[in-house]
């Protein structure tokens, strides 16, 4: 069965909130994100993703059922602890735009919605600023990490494949509640960019 991929734009995923929310719990609580998460914490964060000037949710679809979705905006309209990394390194946050995060649930991979997310996102950036690079960030994960599943990769070469590289030096930190964890947990995240203009 394929998947119907729609970008959404100007408060047009307002209604999607709830779906999305659980979506990212769901995804995001696995290796490597490990994150656990509540509604009122996911609906917080992606209201920028939704009403940003620049912003835009890609979203995957099987039927109306959202099963996928990926976020974006231009850097400037991020959260500052994303922001800080560039200006630290003397990067212009103008000249980025920003994907926040991919997520699909796993009964719907190897089916093209990963480079859907990647080519919708890349086209609203050229198309809503002037931005020269797209950037994102993955969490930085040891590889004795004790949640660690046997035989779990990373998405390196699928990133490289789409053109993009790691920035060396450039990274930030977040934090959240993990699995296992009852406070908030500091985690390392690298930075990747590509030129798209």
């Amino acid at each position: 069965m394929s998947l119907r991929i729609e970008t959404f734009a100007h408060g047009r995923a307002a209604p999607l909130i709830p779906a999305l929310s659980r979506l990212r719990m769901a995804v995001f609580r696995d290796w490597p994100y490990l994150y656990q998460g509540t509604a009122a914490e996911e609906e917080e964060y992606l209201a920028p993703f939704i009403q940003g000037p620049s912003a835009a949710l890609v979203v995957a679809f099987d039927g109306a059922e959202p099963v996928g979705c990926a976020t974006c905006m231009a850097l400037p309209e991020a959260l500052d602890e994303v922001i800080a990394p560039f200006l630290a390194m003397g990067l212009d946050p103008s000249a980025y735009f920003y994907f926040g995060e991919s997520v699909l649930l796993p009964q719907y991979r190897g089916r093209g919605a990963g480079v859907a997310f990647f080519t919708a996102r890349e086209a609203h950036a050229l198309a809503a600023s002037s931005c020269s690079y797209a950037t994102f960030c993955a969490v930085r994960r040891p590889e004795d990490h004790p949640l660690k599943p046997p035989g779990a990769g990373t998405l390196h070469a699928f990133w490289r494949h789409r053109g993009y590289a790691p920035v060396p030096g450039l990274a930030c930190t977040m934090a959240w509640t993990q699995v296992g964890s009852e406070v908030e947990v500091a985690n390392t995240l690298d930075f990747w960019r590509r030129k798209i203009r």
